[in-house]
């Protein structure tokens, strides 16, 4: 298991540095986990590039295990120690991270703790976030634009330009958008940065929901600002190249009510934070640097 963990470390922070002050350990001893994995599987499992390291076709192979085998150990690990944990939790995020991140989180926490209730609310992030506020709900995950004074950073997200892969709304003057609506990080980062280039553009779809906004890419309607988690079947990613900026980073934070002080919250709060860890997302920020400009990417 500490073999594992410390390959994943690796992998998820692309050096050994990183790597060390996640597992604790010193890089030496980090260098010396890789090593005794590499011997003891007979793959070399990444390519070394100075300090910086990169999977090699083998590590890729290996990661996805290696993250289902740590998922099972601690969720074996949890059902034996604290088999008769009860009680509540409540915790809240928007549809999209709904849908696509929290059907794997659930289903590992349920398996782990089958006697503790999750209550689930889907909404804004800025409705949740009051929500949080007043004691409504226990957590609650929001996207920022940069690290968050009031929750625990546990992902960045890169925010790009989709549209359909079959048809050409991104040619189009001015340039359809599909967006959320007002208030939304996403929107605000699109907007301005086609106005900075000087590119016309209408809200052609405006959304509370990620669902319309990806019917309207996928129909070939509309080009839309958001999550990379988010890009619908069939879309594809603009570049600069083609007349649209690059977009910031989002930090995706896990906020906490004060008032919540329990070993439920507790275990959630790790399975959450676990559980939003994956290939589309990283866990450090690129070079390029987020606007600080508001926390909410989600009306």
């Amino acid at each position: 298991m500490d073999l594992l963990q410390t390959f994943i470390a690796v992998a998820d922070s692309g050096g050994f540095t990183k790597a060390a002050e996640a597992v604790n350990r010193t890089q030496s001893a980090v260098s010396q986990q890789i090593k005794r994995l590499e011997e003891e599987l007979g793959r070399e499992l990444f390519h070394r590039q100075g300090r910086a390291v990169r999977l090699s076709a083998h590590g890729e192979t290996l990661l996805p295990y290696a993250r289902r085998i740590l998922h099972a150990h601690e969720e074996a690990f949890s059902a034996l120690a604290q088999p008769d944990m009860t009680g509540l939790v409540r915790l809240g995020a928007p549809d999209d991270y709904a849908a696509y991140f929290l059907p794997g989180i659930l289903t590992r926490f349920a398996g782990a703790f089958p006697r503790v209730q999750v209550e689930v609310r889907c909404d804004p992030s800025s409705v949740l976030l009051g929500a949080l506020a007043r004691g409504e709900v226990d957590l609650v995950v929001s996207s920022c634009s940069s690290s968050s004074d009031t929750g625990r950073v546990i992902a960045y997200e890169p925010v790009v330009w989709v549209t359909s892969a079959g048809h050409l709304a991104h040619e189009q003057t001015p340039v359809p958008l599909a967006v959320f609506q007002h208030g939304c990080l996403f929107r605000h980062w699109g907007t301005n940065a086609l106005s900075a280039v000087r590119r016309e553009y209408r809200i052609a779809y405006s959304s509370p929901s990620i669902n319309g906004i990806q019917a309207a890419v996928s129909a070939g309607l509309a080009v839309a600002p958001i999550g990379v988690h988010s890009m619908p079947p069939g879309s594809r990613v603009l570049t600069e190249a083609e007349g649209f900026p690059m977009l910031p980073t989002a930090s995706i934070v896990l906020h906490r009510n004060s008032e919540s002080n329990s070993e439920v919250v507790d275990c959630l709060a790790e399975h959450v934070a676990e559980g939003f860890r994956g290939p589309s997302l990283t866990d450090a920020p690129p070079d390029a640097q987020p606007q600080t400009i508001g926390c909410c990417a989600h009306p």
